[in-house]
């Protein structure tokens, strides 16, 4: 690997990403694009090749991806169109002359019956990649073990207990900074034969798992109820959530229910080096108990 294009480099699975490259490459053969100055600045003055632009700006996009042989498309979020975002990353990636591209999408079961139609996108994007004749790198990673507290309430769900419609429903958990690790393994001896991986935990947890690991870890007797899409739309209205965001979060706990996440594989672990963190240790960081 000669010179690589991190996209999306000040997030959080960015930056796990390029401190793996970092401990094998130096910084002078990454080049990382980002909306903000004074972040460019900052990257710049630290040795990378740093560009000020966005997915939108196909000409900014151009200017970053100039002498970079491999392109890591970290996806867009949602306020824009996402899928438009990703064509222009990879059409230009095509055109400036890119060898391949790396993307991060979803580990997820079966894309025909997903309710987060927002979560479709990513096969479309694989699709389009595809078609595009870049060699590429789909890292499927699978509900990062991350989102665990943005989900029940935070710390609030130890003294009140966890409320969701998501029944039985398992998910192969994984905490994000090992799955950007794993991507920078992968990226760093990536022989670029059209793989994909995909990223998960060793074990399945539902939330029954979470309630009892947080009970064990704070010493609260935590519950989780399962609770119907009615009850839990009227929570999600109480706390003065817009509705977009409602049908957002109702789309990812149902497909949570119809164990579209109950996915286990050892790409991660075989990545890493070392087994992924489990259930309980990741929320004790997480929760800081």
């Amino acid at each position: 690997m000669n010179n690589i294009l991190i996209t999306g480099a000040t997030g959080h699975l960015g930056n796990s990403v390029i401190e793996t490259l970092l401990k094998k490459i130096p910084s002078n053969q990454i080049s990382v694009i980002t909306r903000s100055e004074e972040k460019r600045t900052e990257f710049q003055s630290k040795g990378f090749n740093a560009f000020l632009g966005n997915y939108e700006d196909k000409f900014s996009l151009e200017k970053a991806m100039k002498g970079v042989d491999t392109v890591l498309l970290i996806s867009a979020g949602d306020q824009g169109d996402r899928m438009q975002e990703h064509k222009n990353v990879v059409d230009v990636a095509k055109k400036m002359g890119v060898k391949n591209i790396a993307y991060t999408s979803r580990c997820l079961r079966d894309r025909t019956t997903l309710v987060n139609q927002l979560m479709v996108e990513h096969f479309e994007t694989e699709d389009y990649i595809k078609e595009s004749g870049l060699g590429y790198t789909f890292f499927r990673n699978i509900l990062y073990l991350d989102v665990i507290p943005q989900f029940i309430g935070g710390k609030m769900a130890i003294e009140k207990g966890i409320f969701q419609p998501a029944g039985e429903g398992k998910v192969a958990f994984a905490l994000r900074n090992e799955m950007g690790e794993a991507m920078a393994n992968v990226l760093l001896n990536e022989a670029w034969d059209n793989k994909t991986y995909n990223f998960t935990g060793d074990k399945l947890y539902s939330f029954y798992d979470i309630a009892t690991a947080l009970s064990e870890l704070s010493g609260n007797d935590v519950k989780y109820t399962d609770i119907d899409e009615a009850t839990f739309t009227g929570m999600m209205k109480q706390r003065n959530l817009p509705e977009p965001v409602i049908t957002k979060i109702l789309g990812f706990i149902t497909d949570i229910k119809n164990n579209q996440e109950a996915n286990v594989y050892d790409d991660l672990e075989t990545c890493l080096g070392h087994k992924p963190t489990g259930l309980k240790e990741g929320l004790k960081q997480l929760f800081e108990l």
